[in-house]
């Protein structure tokens, strides 16, 4: 399951209406406990392809380092990555997968349709290796309050 705030869902799909026609991605803060992905943070990232940015995604190894670092001084982890799909659903795709290496990592795709964010859905990498490694649909829990329960 993935647990997050109102304000974070709202964030993640409002930078994909920002960024249309092009993907949207960005990091996810938070704690894994207890099979929960809590969500504290959202962190943009830039989308850093220049070939086909309307419908392919990549955050740059040196941000990604930054966000880690930014995560750890937070007392978090990265729990999680996401991403939006312009005028195409909100399943990932065999490109997604491939570039998915996470474990234990739920990935958000919003659709973006015309501008306007519609649909949002996660995606649980699972797995301990590339060879088995699978998404899994992930139930998304949105908390209407500012707190989120951490154990």
């Amino acid at each position: 399951m993935l647990r997050l705030k109102a304000a974070e869902y709202a964030a993640v799909r409002e930078h994909g209406e920002e960024t249309y026609p092009e993907e949207c991605c960005g990091v996810l803060l938070g704690r894994s406990l207890e099979g929960v992905n809590r969500v504290e943070e959202v962190v943009r990232a830039g989308n850093t392809r220049t070939d086909s940015a309307h419908n392919r995604y990549h955050i740059a190894p040196q941000e990604l380092v930054r966000i880690q670092r930014q995560a750890r001084g937070l007392g978090f982890d990265i729990v999680g990555f996401y991403h939006s799909h312009p005028d195409h659903p909100a399943q990932w795709s065999e490109t997604d997968f491939a570039e998915a290496h996470w474990m234990g990592c739920s990935y958000i795709i919003t659709s973006v349709e015309k501008g306007k964010a519609e649909t949002t859905n996660s995606f649980l990498l699972a797995g301990t290796s590339e060879e088995d490694k699978a998404f899994a649909n992930e139930v998304v829990e949105v908390k209407a309050t500012e707190e989120v329960e951490i154990r």
